[in-house]
């Protein structure tokens, strides 16, 4: 069955499988999980073009508006962000923003009072393999990886280069070769 064959169910977004490149400028490319359990680590995936929040954000608020209904609340990554500000109107409705450091990859979104859907952010440099692939990843309900594993394992992003090895690091045999003293293990 194409996915252009697929039903549609209404609280659900489509599976269109299209990919990055097809994706016109001002649209959200979001796949969330279509199940009536949420069992997953993750309710879906969001790969935006850039990270310019006001450019961004309302072309998600507005898909998902659609399908799950209002927005109320947005949390988001302080660090994946260019300038964030504390709400934003949109669709005449105002959607508050929170910000925090966490370098987690998720952004959280709030439908009404309480139901919560975590999306995990495919940075905008992603290839569309890789991006695929953690859309894929964000939506299994057997997939018990965080967000950040995803996105490493998929290729979607890079890992933080590591601290330089000092002087004192490394095992005793490496400092025995480079003729300084091992530090006592702990």
């Amino acid at each position: 069955m194409s996915p252009s064959d697929a039903p549609h169910m209404p609280g659900f977004l489509p599976d269109t499988g299209t990919g990055h490149r097809e994706v016109r400028p001002g649209t959200a490319l979001v796949r969330l999980e279509t199940t009536h359990d949420r069992r997953g680590v993750l309710d879906g995936a969001w790969w935006p073009r850039s990270r310019d929040i006001g450019a961004e954000l309302p072309a998600l608020v507005s898909a998902l508006t659609e399908h799950i209904g209002p927005v109320t609340r947005v949390g988001l990554d302080a660090g994946a962000w260019e300038h964030l500000p504390t709400r934003m109107v949109i669709d005449d409705r105002v959607v508050h923003l929170d910000s925090f450091p966490v370098g987690d990859g998720t952004v959280l979104v709030t439908r009404g009072d309480q139901d919560h859907f975590s999306l995990l952010v495919i940075p905008p440099d992603a290839t569309p393999d890789a991006a695929h692939a953690a859309m894929a990843a964000a939506v299994r309900t057997d997939d018990a990886r965080p967000a950040e594993q995803i996105l490493l394992d998929t290729g979607a992003t890079t890992p933080p280069p590591g601290p330089a090895p000092g002087p004192d690091s490394g095992t005793a045999e490496e400092a025995a070769r480079s003729g300084r003293k091992a530090e006592p293990e702990a």
